[in-house]
């Protein structure tokens, strides 16, 4: 049995760098069973809180957002499903897709984290958006990932209608940004190391290895 870690991984349903991160962390985290016997906990965060419910199309958006052209949004496509598939994660890159409000999603989340089933409906909900393209701040298919992985499809969508864990997330978000997390994904562990960004596994394993050195 390794040393005992806490990490809180910081992310979005609709940052496809977070999916990248996710899986370097999980393989890094099989590597290194021997030092460490870690929790990952899944806390939010949001691109884009002010998304409108309709969504905006990505080509449109990370132009507005960063200036970008549409060749040097088509490169980056490609190179984040090439990183993707290399994890083993079929990432449905296009031009069509659209970025969309995560709000809910991150209650459901928090709903699930109760429920001791936040890890399965977190990746269940990248390969929802990512993979089959649907729209993560819809009731239905927020309702329909939940029951995919074994939560109460009644109770999620009681969750949802209600808006229950709306100020549980607003705080938590909260929270990290005033940690100073204004970027994901951020991987923090033991409240105290920060590996920031979607590393490759052997970059998660170095670090981990370090910290978990560190703290013996």
């Amino acid at each position: 049995m390794g040393r005992t870690m806490t990490i809180d991984f910081v992310s979005d349903i609709s940052c496809p760098w977070c999916v990248i991160g996710l899986r370097g962390l999980q393989e890094a985290l099989a590597r290194t069973t021997d030092v460490i016997d870690a929790r990952i906990n899944f806390q939010p965060f949001e691109l884009n809180p002010d998304m409108p419910p309709e969504g905006e199309n990505i080509v449109e958006h990370i132009a507005g957002k960063y200036g970008t052209t549409p060749d040097q949004s088509a490169a980056t496509r490609q190179m984040i499903h090439d990183r993707a598939a290399a994890l083993d994660f079929e990432m449905a890159m296009s031009e069509e897709r659209r970025i969309y409000n995560t709000f809910d999603a991150h209650r459901l989340l928090h709903w699930a984290g109760i429920e001791g089933r936040q890890q399965e409906l977190k990746e269940a909900l990248f390969e929802a958006y990512f993979t089959l393209g649907q729209n993560p701040s819809n009731h239905e298919v927020l309702a329909a990932t939940a029951e995919k992985v074994g939560l109460d499809d009644a109770a999620a969508r009681e969750v949802l209608a209600s808006g229950r864990y709306a100020g549980e997330v607003r705080r938590a978000e909260q929270l990290w940004r005033e940690r100073g997390i204004s970027a994901v994904p951020a991987v923090i562990i033991d409240g105290r190391y920060l590996i920031s960004g979607g590393q490759p596994p052997e970059a998660f394993e170095q670090a981990l290895r370090q910290i978990a050195l560190e703290a013996a």
